[in-house]
């Protein structure tokens, strides 16, 4: 466990040198920076690597390139990226649930951000199963702790769905384990499992692209701990609005419903490698949303 804490210390501190100190000031016209003359601007963009955050970031890119900016992308935890928001060393963030998800960020950092845009409200967080599992809330977890092998398979430590978690399974008297990995980790777990037919529950949340591929569940939640419904929000630096009023009017504009968001996320998520030519081909499917959005 030492180790664990020791390498996730690590990589946060190297997550916030990256965020803070990794990038070439290039200040000297609108935004938080200027590379030539003529140019709007470089627009710093952080976000999770969750699977709609990725989706998104790649699609802030493409859309924001093609207004004539500069997009510099940087992937991080959730609670530095807070923090370089909090401190203006990133410019947006483009994913925040609330109002369980990021409640502890928000409380810590809210005065030192500003929201730019709600770009899904039908969001949900919570344990999430195969369908062919036959418990149905998580006040049944207890007494089939065997065969899940008393663990249940989480994400990176610092997001807000763990520290949910945590509280679920002291609410719930659970004996189970919450394990930390990550997005991409949970969701191989999650498939590993689901080829062999085996009992697994995971931390889990909608929207996300496994719900398109998988027969999965929520289990129902009596306690309410995972909330209900949750938004999904971008949120920026103090003074962004002010700076680059036009790339803020877009995050304002940007909405999605399940279906297109789920499609946008399907698509990056099978894109091999090549992120950027799966959000072209996606945007040209969905030229008219996109325009709206300018």
């Amino acid at each position: 466990m030492k180790n664990v804490i020791m390498k996730s210390m690590m990589s946060v501190l190297a997550v916030m040198l990256m965020l803070t100190g990794g990038c070439e000031d290039k200040s000297g016209g609108e935004g938080s920076g200027t590379s030539a003359a003529g140019d709007k601007g470089t627009v710093k963009l952080a976000y999770v690597n969750w699977a709609e955050g990725v989706a998104v970031a790649y699609l802030s890119e493409a859309v924001l390139t093609d207004m004539g900016y500069d997009v510099e992308m940087t992937m991080a935890d959730v609670a530095p990226i807070f923090a370089a928001i909090s401190k203006g060393d990133q410019d947006v963030m483009v994913e925040t649930w609330m109002p369980v998800t990021h409640k502890t960020y928000w409380d810590k950092y809210g005065a030192d951000f500003e929201e730019l845009g709600l770009w899904f409200d039908q969001a949900k967080i919570g344990l999430v199963v195969p369908s062919y599992v036959e418990i149905d809330s998580i006040t049944e977890l207890n007494d089939v702790k065997d065969s899940f092998n008393g663990r249940v398979v989480g994400i990176d430590a610092g997001a807000g769905i763990m520290k949910t978690t945590e509280k679920a399974i002291e609410k719930y008297g659970l004996d189970y384990e919450l394990m930390t990995a990550s997005g991409p980790a949970m969701t191989a777990a999650l498939k590993s499992a689901i080829d062999k037919k085996e009992p697994v529950v995971v931390t889990g949340w909608a929207p996300h692209w496994k719900f398109a591929r998988y027969d999965l569940k929520f289990l129902a939640d009596p306690e309410q701990v995972y909330g209900d419904v949750e938004v999904i929000k971008s949120i920026c630096r103090k003074e962004f609005k002010t700076d680059m009023p036009e790339v803020a009017a877009f995050f304002g504009k940007m909405k999605f419903d399940g279906q297109q968001i789920g499609s946008l996320m399907d698509a990056v998520s099978q894109a091999k490698g090549d992120e950027k030519g799966a959000v072209k081909k996606w945007i040209e499917e969905h030229k008219e949303l996109v325009d709206s959005w300018k």
